[in-house]
C-alpha cells in the first residue's frame, strides 16, 4: 500500500538507500585494505611481532627484573663512589716501588679501599658468650681509635673483623695478636 504522497516516499528510499551505500563503502573499506596499507604491511607486522614478543611489565619475575637493571646500568654513567666495589677503580699501584719480601707493605698498596676480612680466635676455650663479650671489646677498641670495623661471630670462639679499608689490615692486626685472649 502507497502513501498518498508518492514523493515523500521516494525521498525516504533514497536517503535510506544512502545509508545502506554508505554502510557498505565503510564495510569494504574496513574489511579490504587499500595498496598504501599493504605496502606498510611488512613493516606493521614487524612492529606487532616485537609488541607480542615484549613481556609486560607486570608480569616480570626477579631475572626480569635483573636484566633490565642492567640494560639500564650498562649505559649509565655511575659515578665511582657509587659502584658496587668489585666494579671500582682501584688506586693505580706501581709494583716496582714496592718490596715483595716485605708482604705488610704489599698488602696495604694493593688493598688499599678494598673490603679485607680478618679471622680472629679467643684462646682459653671460652664460652660463645664470653667469646661474644671479648670481641666486642675488641671492637669498641678499634672503633674508639676511629677504624671502621665490623664484627661476625662464625663459631663459639671466633669471629670475622670486617674491615672497610684493607690498607690498615697490618695495623689492626698488630693490635688483635698483642690482645692477651687472641690465639
Amino acid at each position: 500500500v502507497l502513501a498518498p504522497h508518492h514523493h515523500l516516499s521516494g525521498v525516504v528510499m533514497a536517503v535510506a538507500l544512502c545509508r545502506l551505500l554508505l554502510l557498505l563503502l565503510v564495510v569494504v573499506a574496513a574489511l579490504c585494505p587499500d595498496g598504501a596499507a599493504e605496502r606498510d604491511s611488512g613493516s606493521d607486522k614487524k612492529a606487532a611481532a616485537a609488541a607480542k614478543k615484549k613481556k609486560d611489565i607486570r608480569d616480570f619475575n626477579d631475572a626480569d627484573m635483573a636484566r633490565l637493571l642492567e640494560q639500564w646500568e650498562r649505559d649509565d654513567d655511575i659515578e665511582e663512589g657509587d659502584k658496587p666495589e668489585h666494579l671500582r677503580q682501584g688506586p693505580p699501584i706501581d709494583l716496582s716501588k714496592l718490596d715483595p719480601s716485605n708482604p705488610a707493605e704489599m698488602l696495604k698498596a694493593t688493598k688499599k679501599g678494598r673490603t679485607l676480612m680478618v679471622f680472629v680466635t679467643v684462646s682459653g676455650d671460652p664460652s660463645e658468650k664470653e667469646a661474644e663479650e671479648i670481641t666486642g671489646l675488641w671492637q669498641g677498641s678499634l672503633f674508639n681509635a676511629n677504624y671502621d670495623v665490623q664484627r661476625f661471630m662464625v663459631g663459639p670462639n671466633r669471629a670475622i673483623f670486617m674491615l672497610k679499608d684493607g690498607s690498615l689490615a697490618w695495623e689492626k692486626k698488630d693490635y688483635l695478636v698483642a690482645q692477651e685472649r687472641c690465639a
